[in-house]
């Protein structure tokens, strides 16, 4: 069954002395791209966590946020930016004598700006932190990609049942193009009628002229490659493969031929039908823009 491209997935555990959060969310995008957010000191699972995700997902603009908290923190020690501080305690000195304030700010002030106090850790065992990584992120992958597939199942109704509506005016215009054809030799007997009065009929000539118009208002190929790329996007939609740009060429080849038929028809009744395919078939175009 087809997946949206649209999904949302989120899971946290302990594990190993962390508390592990993993948040997984994804709008359309035409291929693969990830972006994440992780605490700079283990940036070292950006690349292993886009790698993950790319196996289970091919398709979407995914962005992946991560929280790691230490529950042990034994092995932490905070230390000081003397650099930084100075840099800060001669920029408020300044900031004093130029506009005469009162130098009121103590070591509690200066240890609130950034990065002048730095947490240092003790040594970590990145491949093991990252398999309590991996395992957080496979659950919330879990209820992502299940909120996909939620997502997908509407839009396989929603575009099966287009199809099916596009299957029934194909079945109008192969029964209505005869007919036609019929109407025309009628039509051009009577014109004929009405121009040499009772003088007898060219019918070689009338036959000649109806064929060439039959031959000209010929839909059959056309309809029938229709119900091929019809069937063909049946089976495209139950599939558990990503599909999306398949269908995307296949959506482009159902409007061609139809427009096609549209500028083929020579009557009202066919190009009322035509009209209506086109409209479902820009319906479907919109949906697939969210197939995976």
């Amino acid at each position: 069954m087809i997946k949206s491209m649209t999904g949302f997935g989120r899971a946290q555990a302990e594990a190993d002395g962390y508390f592990i959060s993993v948040e997984i969310k994804s709008v359309n995008h035409r291929y693969f791209e990830f972006s994440s957010r992780i605490p700079r000191q283990y940036a070292f699972l950006d690349e292993k966590l886009k790698s993950y995700i790319n196996s289970r997902v091919s398709r979407g603009k995914v962005e992946c946020y991560v929280t790691i908290e230490a529950l042990d923190t034994d092995t932490s020690d905070v230390a000081v930016n003397h650099t930084l501080a100075r840099a800060y305690v001669k920029a408020l000195k300044e900031l004093s004598e130029e506009y005469s304030l009162k130098e009121d700010f103590g070591a509690g002030t200066i240890s609130r700006f950034p990065e002048v106090l730095v947490v240092r850790k003790g040594e970590e065992d990145e491949e093991k932190l990252w398999e309590s990584v991996k395992a957080v992120c496979s659950q919330a992958l879990d209820k992502f990609i299940a909120m996909r597939e939620t997502e997908g199942e509407k839009m396989y109704n929603d575009i099966y049942s287009r199809g099916q509506y596009i299957l029934e005016q194909v079945s109008y215009i192969e029964q209505r193009s005869p007919q036609t054809v019929k109407e025309y030799n009628e039509k051009l007997i009577e014109r004929v009628h009405e121009l040499i009065g009772d003088a007898s009929l060219d019918e070689a000539r009338i036959i000649q002229e109806v064929a060439i118009y039959a031959d000209k208002v010929a839909v059959a190929e056309e309809t029938v490659r229709l119900r091929s790329h019809i069937d063909q996007l049946n089976d495209f939609i139950k599939s558990d493969e990503p599909i999306g740009r398949k269908i995307d060429f296949l959506v482009q080849e159902i409007n061609r031929e139809t427009n096609t038929i549209g500028s083929k028809a020579n009557d009202v009744d066919i190009a009322r039908r035509v009209v209506d395919i086109k409209s479902e078939v820009e319906k479907i175009r919109e949906q697939i823009q969210n197939i995976e």
